[in-house]
């Protein structure tokens, strides 16, 4: 096993035919030196499973009726077409989630609302176990008081009815280096 940060791979020069980095690269200190590393080592297609921010923030209610707008400390999320820029010629895909998804990423509960009040479940996603208590709890509560009351099934009844959706997550491919 080998263990090392994006940034500095101990690999040669297109060691790899390929590469995939999944929901990680907002948490790289530095996204464009570890992509361009990883272009480096791999011959073939980089594949990065990302958010699209502008689309995340519109589409995913959780983020729009029930967190604060991000500060300026908060860890930056990559731009798709930064991402493009550093790996080259990409095509971009939309990823829908499943209602039924059980992976636990940040948008994996958008038809069950309840998850986000687990706090297992809200612990492995990184965008809220990394949030202050404070905030956290404001949207827990909030979350609660709402499913309680039934305002937030009025509200999101369509939601209800779809099998999937797109929260802004974004599959970006590039071919070759």
């Amino acid at each position: 096993m080998v263990q090392a940060g994006a940034g500095a791979l101990p690999f040669v020069d297109g060691a790899f035919e390929g590469a995939i980095a999944v929901f990680t690269v907002h948490h790289w200190p530095d996204y464009e030196g570890g992509l361009r590393e990883v272009r480096r080592v791999t011959t073939g297609p980089v594949v990065v499973l990302t958010q699209d921010l502008a689309a995340f923030d519109q589409l995913f209610w959780l983020v729009r009726e029930y967190l604060p707008p991000v500060g300026p400390d908060a860890q930056p999320m990559p731009d798709i077409a930064d991402i493009a820029r550093v790996l080259g010629p990409c095509r971009v895909g939309v990823v829908p989630v499943p209602h039924d998804c059980t992976d636990g990423f940040f948008a994996a509960y958008w038809r069950r609302p309840e998850m986000y009040l687990d706090p297992d479940a809200r612990a492995a996603i990184s965008g809220l176990a990394l949030m202050d208590d404070a905030t956290r709890g404001e949207m827990v509560a909030r979350l609660r008081a709402d499913l309680e009351s039934g305002e937030w099934h009025r509200r999101h009844a369509g939601l209800l009815e779809l099998d999937e959706y797109d929260n802004g997550y974004r599959l970006v491919v590039s071919e070759g280096g």
